[in-house]
């Protein structure tokens, strides 16, 4: 008995069902259809070489066209107007909110910054089934520790998009700021803010006597 080998039908089928429904719904009313299918070949080759590089991308390009004009040609797709985190992915994003979460459920939201090398990422993700999902992320134009102001301007991107639930912001010590607790406390938001354990909080006067915990 001769044991077929079936790797290339099953990575194939799930490379083609690598998109929700919901995410080529919202991708095909912002896209034309060649846009479309060229976004679905990106995809696919960033699935079958692992790779986030322009040119291992071009090269693997199944276009019968010089790899410059490869190259080039993925350059202008990604430089779209329209191809951006708001236009393209918010929308998605509402819809895995839709989708999976009820109405005035507490969603928690946690805030985290990352070092690659010399690339400083800030980055939103969703709590959902014990796992972190990026939902935003910004590149600061610093190393080292996000300030308030930037903490601030990033939140205001994302926070719109929560109306509808209850939204709970968690955050490591980097992000345990008076100043933050006061601004998320104003935009009638849950959070919690890790303390260093040589850190008190101190709460209002209650029987003519300072709480501290």
């Amino acid at each position: 008995m001769v044991k077929k080998d079936r790797s290339q039908i099953v990575n194939k089928t799930y490379q083609l069902k690598m998109l929700p429904q919901f995410y080529q719904k919202h991708l095909k009313s912002q896209l034309n259809l060649p846009e479309f299918i060229f976004l679905e070949i990106l995809l696919i080759l960033l699935q079958s070489i692992k790779k986030v590089s322009l040119e291992k991308l071009a090269n693997a390009l199944p276009i019968g066209i010089k790899f410059e004009s490869r190259r080039k040609r993925i350059q202008r797709f990604l430089s779209l107007p329209y191809l951006t985190v708001e236009k393209i992915w918010f929308p998605i994003v509402l819809s895995f909110l839709e989708a999976y979460f009820e109405h005035e459920k507490i969603i928690y939201i946690a805030i985290d910054r990352t070092n690659w090398g010399r690339i400083n990422l800030f980055v939103t993700s969703i709590i959902w089934d014990k796992r972190a999902f990026p939902i935003y992320f910004e590149l600061l134009p610093k190393l080292g520790s996000s300030s308030f102001d930037e903490q601030k301007a990033h939140l205001s991107k994302t926070i719109p998009l929560f109306n509808d639930y209850k939204m709970c912001v968690l955050g490591d010590r980097e992000f345990c700021s008076v100043h933050l607790a006061k601004w998320l406390s104003e935009q009638s938001l849950y959070f919690c803010l890790r303390l260093k354990k040589n850190e008190f909080i101190e709460l209002k006067k209650i029987f003519g006597s300072n709480l501290m915990i």
